[in-house]
This record gives structure tokens, C-alpha cells and sequence, in this order.
């Protein structure tokens, strides 16, 4: 009822539908080899354009890890090359005495024959802790 009965024709069995059959087939199985070429193309292509995007982000992210890197090297070069210069003028200054007898009553609280040194505190650090006191 709900299938189908075959009616009992049968099949012409000359060369030419032989042929045709033959025809049909290979037809058949040439479309069935290009699906699979194709798909086998478009996964290689996928797969290709996916290692190219990877491949791409991550030099991306390298590339920025790099360039921020660099902005921070260059920042230490200008603190460095600023000390050097201080340094440098230090070193020319280290290099007269009258400088080095005002470095030593100064920092190491040394003097002359005669002379009494008095330490006055400075104004301004006692403002600062006061201030940082409350």
C-alpha cells in the first residue's frame, strides 16, 4: 500500500543503452571525484588561510610587545644619557678644589683653621614633615 510495486519492464539490452549506462556512470563518478577534489581543495585552502591568520595575530602581538619594549628602552636611554651628563659635569666640577673644600664643609662637616661650622635645619623640610605628619 505505502510501497511502491516495480512493474515488471524490463530493460532494453542493446549496445546503445549499454553505452549510455556506461556513460551515465562515469559521469557519475567524475562529478563524485570533483566534489572530493573540491573539498579536499577548500580544507587545504581553510586550513592554509588559517595558519596565514595565526600567523598574522601572533606577529601582530610581537610586534606590539616590541614596539613597547622599545618606548621603554628609549625612556631609560634619556634617564641614562641625562645621568651621564650630570656625571660628567660632576667629574669637571670634582676637578677644582674650591668646588671639592665646599663639597667636604658641606657633606662631611669639615673646616678650615678658625672657622666654626652651625648646622641651621632647613625651613622647608620641616614644613614637608609636618604636613606629612597629619
Amino acid at each position: 500500500m505505502g510501497v511502491k510495486q516495480e512493474r515488471g519492464i524490463a530493460p532494453l539490452e542493446n549496445p546503445y543503452m549499454r553505452q549510455q549506462e556506461v556513460a551515465v556512470r562515469a559521469a557519475a563518478r567524475r562529478r563524485k571525484l570533483l566534489y572530493r577534489r573540491l573539498t579536499v581543495f577548500f580544507v587545504m585552502a581553510i586550513a592554509v588561510s588559517a595558519l596565514l591568520i595565526f600567523t598574522l595575530f601572533s606577529r601582530e602581538a610581537s610586534l606590539k610587545a616590541k614596539k613597547a619594549e622599545k618606548v621603554q628602552v628609549e625612556e631609560k636611554l634619556a634617564r641614562l644619557e641625562k645621568e651621564q651628563v650630570m656625571l660628567e659635569n660632576e667629574i669637571v666640577k670634582l676637578n677644582d678644589d674650591e668646588y671639592i673644600a665646599k663639597l667636604a664643609r658641606s657633606e662631611y662637616f669639615l673646616s678650615d683653621k678658625g672657622e666654626i661650622i652651625f648646622n641651621i635645619p632647613n625651613s622647608e623640610k620641616k614644613e614637608k614633615e609636618k604636613k606629612s605628619s597629619y
